[in-house]
């Protein structure tokens, strides 16, 4: 089975960073794309930013020019380099996956999320 663990959440000052890092587990064929979703309290779970096998890059408007998303192939792990941060980047924020455990078995994986608070 599919395993995401998240860390590097915490505590910071605006104007801070923090990076997050994602490792997948657990059977894994191959992955398509690997990413990054926040849910802040009252509000929906939104995308911020997303990396595919082929290195094509997305990023919430919120987030561009602020946060990075990258990935070792090799560990299977996602990073999410979070600067300038600001008290309205307080969310959990989640990992996501989606690949095949074989050729012919899709997954689509969560994390468990981790805590990004940023204080004003």
């Amino acid at each position: 089975q599919v395993q995401l663990v998240e860390s590097g959440g915490g505590l910071v000052q605006a104007g801070g960073s923090l990076t997050l890092s994602c490792a997948a587990s657990g059977g894994i064929f191959s992955i398509h794309a690997m990413n990054w979703y926040r849910q802040a309290p009252g509000k929906q779970r939104e995308l911020v930013a997303r990396i595919t096998s082929n290195r094509s890059i997305y990023y919430a408007d919120s987030v561009k020019g602020r946060f990075t998303i990258s990935k070792d192939n090799a560990k299977n792990t996602v990073y999410l380099q979070m600067n300038s941060l600001k008290p309205e980047d307080t969310a959990v924020y989640y990992c996501n996956a989606d690949g095949l455990i074989s050729p012919t078995a899709p997954f689509r994986g969560w994390g468990q999320g981790t805590q990004v608070t940023v204080s004003s």
